[in-house]
């Protein structure tokens, strides 16, 4: 592809890509990574106590900690788009603001969405549940369709880079997620309600058009 990116593919755990570190010194890098174990990966701030261990146990789920903030994502194999770009600090589509930092990837994936993706630009939006959930908030450069989120971004900064961590829904099965955090039934019950709609899906095919957007970047 072109823009200087370098594309790697991988497959395995979600601790395991959460826990790679961008090298140094660091490049334009594209890391699609493929789970082929179901994970319920929580942000940077939510303690341990955010889930209900039993349930996510017998789920066959993995509980993993990303280094970027936000709410909780399950990410399940065949159900989800998962790619993190990495940019240096020294390049182009570098930003200083935080926030703003993400506009053009968000530009980037709507381009690869559809003419009813729109980017998000305004402070974040925060809901009763996106501090739980995190596709129940919007952020700086996540992209929408009708109002519902397609695309969420998240990012980790140092002084030599950038790593923004993106993932888009094949499938979305809100009761799946709900199920493995530790809600009492009735707050269960309306956290699912809530949450059942806040997602729009993408197709796999996707991927392909996000790439070659990015490659003309």
């Amino acid at each position: 592809m072109g823009g200087g990116w370098a594309v790697e593919r991988h497959r395995g755990s979600a601790a395991d890509f959460h826990a790679r570190e961008v090298p140094d010194p660091a490049r334009r890098a594209v890391w699609v990574h493929e789970v082929t174990r179901s994970a319920l990966v929580l942000g940077s701030s939510q303690p341990e106590a955010t889930v209900d261990a039993v349930a996510a146990a017998a789920a066959g789920l993995e509980v993993v900690r990303r280094r970027s903030g936000g709410g909780a994502v399950l990410l399940a194999p065949g159900e989800v788009v998962w790619v993190d770009v990495v940019v240096p600090a020294d390049d182009d589509l570098w930003d200083d603001d935080v926030g703003r930092a993400m506009w053009w990837l968000g530009e980037a994936w709507a381009a690869a969405v559809g003419p009813a993706a729109q980017v998000h630009r305004d402070r974040l939006v925060v809901t009763e549940w996106s501090r739980l959930v995190c596709f129940a908030g919007l952020g700086p450069g996540e992209v929408t369709v009708d109002g519902r989120k397609v695309v969420g971004v998240s990012q980790r900064r140092t002084r030599r880079a950038a790593r923004f961590q993106c993932a888009a829904y094949t499938r979305w099965d809100p009761g799946a997620l709900v199920a493995a955090l530790a809600l009492a039934p009735s707050e269960r019950e309306r956290a699912t309600e809530a949450v059942t709609d806040v997602v729009a899906t993408v197709d796999a095919g996707v991927l392909d058009q996000f790439l070659a957007e990015l490659g003309r970047r």
